[in-house]
């Protein structure tokens, strides 16, 4: 995983192995922890807008996979963990029905990777079973 200014924006090989050994025949989840820019500098925007505006033009991609949002939402208070760790802006789950649509969707041409990541001052992306 490379870093950007300090904050990882990209694939880590070793996460992307483990995802590859996976079954094929379970549905995967992927878990987007979030922290947006306050403003995107190209274009003076949000990186809460930025992201809307991304989710809008990834949506058409996920309905040709067969994939879905299943939950999206602010985390509000560590129940457990360290009760002074600021909290980033959301969480985004994604449902894929299995490992060979998250795989496709790395794929896709015309993807909006760019505007996901133009909006984002730091992300995870954390795969669940």
């Amino acid at each position: 995983m490379t870093k950007t200014e300090g904050k990882y924006q990209e694939i880590n090989e070793e996460g992307l192995t483990i995802l590859s050994d996976f079954t094929e025949d379970v549905p995967v989840f992927m878990m987007n922890y979030l922290k947006y820019k306050e403003i995107v500098c190209e274009t003076g925007k949000t990186g809460r807008e930025t992201y809307r505006a991304y989710l809008e033009a990834a949506i058409p991609f996920f309905n040709q996979l067969k994939a879905e949002i299943i939950f999206k939402g602010k985390p509000i208070a560590t129940i457990i963990g360290l009760k002074d760790e600021k909290l980033w802006d959301e969480v985004l789950i994604v449902k894929y029905l299995n490992k060979n649509e998250f795989f496709k969707l790395l794929k896709m041409k015309n993807y909006p990777r760019e505007l996901r990541v133009s909006s984002l001052s730091d992300s995870k992306l954390i795969f669940c079973k």
